[in-house]
This record gives structure tokens, sequence and C-alpha cells, in this order.
């Protein structure tokens, strides 16, 4: 499969290799649908597929109630993962207070070196979910995301705090990258823009929500107690999903069935119809690989990692600049800080409620329009965020400087969130469609830049907004977001010959 290429059914035989379309079945594979022919007598005894195509053991033929309850717990322990990124950032007077500590740079970097772990988590956690299957991957990360938060209520210093805060943003990356893989698993191809938004208020209300929480926590308890909360309320999901989480990877799914079979009637000779052959050091290291091939040799994806850099790096400077713009030109307290992290939070609310009404019916429409599907149809969403976020970083910065009413700036920090959920819906739809089978790796690519662009951008918001002051320190990234509105424009109308662009005729 030519990924640069916009992604159609592929019939499998037994060997894996195209074959007559008259009968088949379907199932996922790494975020894509596959059909394959339904059992027969011409088929090879020892491969072991799906019992057919309603074979229950398929994700896609689950009950609806075991689909809720698994997508359930995913979004409840990404959106967990994701408020413990800032929960604490009301707190950062008070951290550098307690450490004796006068380097405000120094307390951005605690909240923004959580995101570093996000960049980098994805690069080792999907390529093992590929061999492993994603539950483990899942519990495995849970259980040391609940270490790594005890380690950081209990630090002696900022030096251990930074460490640790970075062990648990990699263990916290893991139902990120995952997600998405879960949600093709589970939901056909038509369904998958809404479940997307959905999915994605999670990663992106989640950092909005812990300040408002915890600037009350820190305030009355202390800023230990926010990483004591996330500890609790991490321990109870880890709990659930012991109990209900169920694999939902097909690869995964058919190789332990083969394995049960090969222990059960002794034929060693029993494979999946979905092994390659390869051994899985082999396949770890492709794997690994891959997604940084990806960046570097397909544009379309370097092109839209960079945009994403870009808008979660505005997205978390937020956060960092929030508390200090609020307490010395509004006088805040920490609670009410936190509070005012309600404008993101419904403003992120707003995006994720256009995007799910919008998304899939405006493909289905331009399906009908272009007689195909396109990935190119969900870009439509991105140019509309590329026109937001710079209003909304017009606007937070000029009444902000001009020191109108409080809430005039917050609303204008809505706007700019609206935006960005809208770029980061149709980013990772879009990458879905366009990259099937290496939807996985397309997106860790993605989340590598990304990630990085929320760890380093607000390292720098303090020592810009103090040199140019807020107005035009805003006005400079709401610049640099003017300038690429272009960028998506191109890619709806040329993305799909980008797509089929390879530096280096390097294959994926």
């Amino acid at each position: 499969m030519d990924p640069g290429k916009d992604p159609s059914p592929l019939v499998l035989d037994t060997s894996g290799q195209v074959a007559d379309d008259t009968k088949t079945a379907t199932h996922n594979i790494e975020g894509v649908s596959v059909c394959e022919p339904e059992p027969d007598n011409s088929r090879d005894a020892n491969v072991i597929d799906w019992d057919g195509p309603d074979d229950h053991e398929n994700p896609l033929n689950w009950k609806r109630s075991k689909v809720v309850v698994t997508l359930a717990l995913i979004s409840a322990v990404t959106f967990l993962s994701s408020l413990a990124s800032s929960i604490f950032a009301p707190g950062i007077p008070q951290i550098l207070d307690d450490f004796k500590s006068t380097n405000s740079s120094l307390g951005s970097f605690i909240v923004s070196v959580f995101v570093i772990g996000y960049a980098f988590g994805p690069l080792v956690i999907a390529p093992l979910s590929e061999i492993y299957g994603r539950l483990p991957l899942y519990l495995i990360c849970s259980g040391f995301f609940i270490i790594t938060n005890i380690a950081c209520a209990l630090a002696p210093s900022l030096s251990v705090l930074a460490v640790f805060r970075l062990f648990a943003g990699l263990a916290g990356s893991c139902p990120l990258v995952l997600s998405a893989g879960t949600t093709s698993d589970l939901i056909p191809h038509e369904n998958r823009g809404k479940v997307t938004a959905v999915f994605n208020i999670a990663p992106l209300l989640g950092p909005i929500v812990g300040p408002i929480g915890g600037g009350y926590l820190i305030q009355h308890k202390g800023w230990r107690w926010s990483f004591w909360l996330v500890t609790i309320v991490a321990s109870v999901i880890f709990i659930l999903s012991l109990a209900f989480l169920h694999e939902t990877y097909a690869y995964a799914i058919l190789n332990r069935k083969a394995n049960r079979l090969r222990k059960e009637t002794g034929n060693q000779h029993l494979r999946s119809v979905l092994d390659e052959g390869r051994s899985p050091k082999r396949t770890l290291m492709t794997a690994i690989i891959r997604p940084t091939k990806m960046l570097v040799c397909a544009p379309i994806i370097l092109l839209i990692s960079l945009l994403m850099f870009l808008f979660y790096g505005y997205f978390y400077l937020l956060f960092t600049a929030m508390p200090i713009l609020l307490a010395e030109q509004y006088g805040f307290s920490t609670s009410a800080i936190g509070l005012t992290y309600i404008g993101p939070g419904v403003g992120s609310l707003i995006g994720v409620l256009f995007s799910g009404l919008t998304s899939d019916k405006f493909a289905r429409h331009l399906k009908k329009v272009d007689g195909e599907s396109k990935p190119e149809h969900r870009i439509h969403l991105f140019i509309g965020a590329s026109l937001v976020i710079p209003v909304g970083l017009f606007w937070t910065g000029w009444t902000a400087a001009s020191h109108q009413h409080w809430i005039l700036p917050i609303i204008g920090t809505s706007t700019m969130s609206t935006g960005v959920i809208l770029a980061f819906v149709a980013s990772t739809t879009y990458l879905i469609d366009a990259y099937g089978v290496y939807a996985a790796s397309a997106l860790a690519a993605t989340t590598v830049l990304r990630s990085l662009g929320g760890a380093l951008l607000p390292l720098a918001g303090g020592p810009m907004f103090s040199g140019l002051g807020f107005g035009w320190g805003s006005s400079l990234l709401a610049f640099i977001a003017v300038a690429m509105i272009p960028v998506p424009i191109i890619i709806l109308k040329y993305g799909e010959r980008i797509r089929r662009i390879r530096l280096f005729d390097v294959k994926f």
C-alpha cells in the first residue's frame, strides 16, 4: 500500500497478497480498515483469521456498551495525563518560594518539561504497541505514571521535581499516541471524524481544567497536593482498566489466537493472517525508525508537524504567561488565576463541538462532489484554525497591554483555544485518512514536533514579554501565525501531489 495515495480497501489472500474482492470481511490494522476474503475451502489451514465477518472477537463487531466503556477509559486516562501537565501551573510562584529560587524561566521549565516527555515517549511506545498490542502499553505506562507522580509529590528539590516530571510525561504520552489507533480499531471510517473530535476534548481540555482546580487546591493545601490528587485519580482509573479494558489491536488479537491454538493443537505452523514473518526485534527497529523517516522524508507530514509545533507551543505558552499577566496587571490571587482558564476551556469546547458537527458531514459532501474520498477533505478545519488563532493572539495581547477589563484578554485566549483544537482535530483525522496502516507512525512523528513546541516556546515567553511587552509580544506570535495561513491552503490544493513525494526515495 502506498501511503502517498488515498488508501483504498485491500483484499488479502492467505499469503497476504492482493486478491479478488468478491467476498470480503473487514478487519482493522493500525488505523485502517482492511478487507479480506471470507473463510472458504481454499484457505491455508495454517492461517488464523477472524471466524467470518461477524466474529465477536473483532473489535469492529464489539457490542456498543463494550466500545463505549473502552473509549471512556482511554479518554479518562488521556484527560488525566494532559491535566497533569498543567495542574500546578498556578503554583509556580509557591514552588519557587519553597525551593528558594527566583528564576521564573526555571518555573516555566518545570511545567513544560512534562511535554518533552510527550515528544519522545511516542517514539518507543508506538513501535512497542505494534508488537505487543495496545493493552499492555496502556497498563504499564499507567502504573509508571502513578509512581512518577508520587515521586513528584515527595520531591526534595527542583532538580528532582524536573526529572520525575519528565518521566511522568514519558508515561503520560501513551494514551495520547495510542488513542487515535484505538479509535480507528473500534470506529468505522465514516464516523471517525466525530469520535476523533470528542476524543480531542481530553488532551486539550485537560491542560485547561488542571489550573482551574489546581489554583484552589494549591492555595489551600499547597502545590504537592496537586500531584497527590493526580496519583489518586490515576490509581482509580488503573484499577478500572485492569477490570474492563481489552485489547483492540487486530494484529495482537489474532497473534494471541494463533498462540492459543498452537498450544491446544500442537501445530507449530499456525500463524496469524497479519503476521508478516518478521522477528520482534526487526519489527521494533523498523517501527522505531519509521516515524523519523516519515518526518524527514515526507514533506506533507513535516508541514503539518511544523504548524502543530507552532500552535501547540502557543497553547502551552498561554499557561505560563497567564499567571504572571493576571497577577502583575490585575492583582489576581492564585485561585482566581485558576478560574481564568475557564475561558480557554470554553474555546476548546466550541472547537470540539464545531469540528464534531462538521468534519464528517463536510467530508461526505466533498466525496459526493469529487466522486471519491480524499484526506484533503479534512483540511478545511485547518484553514479555519489558521485564521482564528492570530485573531485570538492580537485580541489577548492588546486588551491586556491597554489594561482593559480582565474578561477581554480571557475572551482572546478562548478564541485562540478554539483555533488550536480545530487544527488538532484536522491534523489527526487527515493523517489517519492519508496514511492508513502507517497512521500511528505519522501521528508519532507529528507528536514529536508538536510536543517540543509545547515544551520550548513557553521558555521564550517570559523574556519576550519582558522585552516587548504583552501587546507587541503577542503581536509577534500572531504575525508568525499569519505568515503560516497559506500552508493549509497549499495542502488543500496540492496535498495529493505532495503526499506522493518521498525525499531520498525512502520507503516507509
